[in-house]
């Protein structure tokens, strides 16, 4: 049976999708981040993308030529069980 596609209705949300897709594997511009975004049919405000890619805490970052590229701290895994805890201790 075929998943649902997953909707990103936020810029947080579409650079944790694109994270998930392992698009973050090699060192990305914020460019590049935009155009995979548009693929997915995501048009998010710059000042937006920009704020969660700086907020992502799975995501760390360079300045290479008076820009920023992107690159995941570590890989997505996906959760096990229901009995994740979130940042504040409490279940998800």
């Amino acid at each position: 049976m075929a998943s649902e596609p997953r909707v990103a209705t936020t810029a947080t949300e579409g650079v944790k999708i694109l994270w998930e897709d392992k698009f973050f594997k090699t060192w990305q511009k914020v460019g590049a981040v935009q155009l995979a975004l548009a693929k997915r049919e995501n048009h998010f405000s710059p000042t937006a993308l920009d704020m969660a890619l700086k907020r992502a805490a799975h995501l760390t970052r360079r300045r290479k030529t008076g820009r920023y590229e992107y690159i995941q701290k570590y890989p997505y895994v996906a959760d096990a069980g229901s009995n994740a805890v979130g940042k504040r201790g409490r279940k998800k």
